[in-house]
């Protein structure tokens, strides 16, 4: 064991954005078939119009609650998200990233993640 530190984190804020798909029709649905990847790009374009440093926002493959979709999670916080449109994403980059504010009516309501 060392006593060494733990270095910084490399981002700030590192956003995962599902992108699942199911097939159609399937009972919890997929965040991809509700538009998720056209959030996400504008997320990353967004964020990029805001001057936002160190955030790094990424596809993600499932993220297991698509029911709620489309759905994202920030880390390191653990702050989870629905984001259903471009209004959604405009107040996560500005009140969350930005001002360090959670929007608890966006957020995912607390659950135990189903066994596997």
């Amino acid at each position: 064991m060392t006593d060494q530190p733990e270095p910084p984190p490399y981002f700030t804020h590192h956003v995962f954005i599902c992108g699942n798909h199911r097939p159609p029709g399937h009972p919890r649905g997929s965040c991809g078939e509700k538009g998720s990847e056209k959030l996400r790009d504008y997320m990353k374009a967004r964020a990029k119009e805001l001057g936002l440093t160190g955030v790094r926002i990424n596809a993600a493959g499932c993220l297991d609650r698509c029911e709620h979709g489309p759905t994202m999670v920030i880390y390191p916080r653990g702050t989870w998200y629905r984001i259903a449109d471009t209004a959604a994403v405009d107040r996560v980059l500005i009140e969350d990233i930005r001002d360090g504010l959670p929007i608890p009516e966006l957020m995912l309501p607390a659950e135990v993640a189903p066994a596997k």
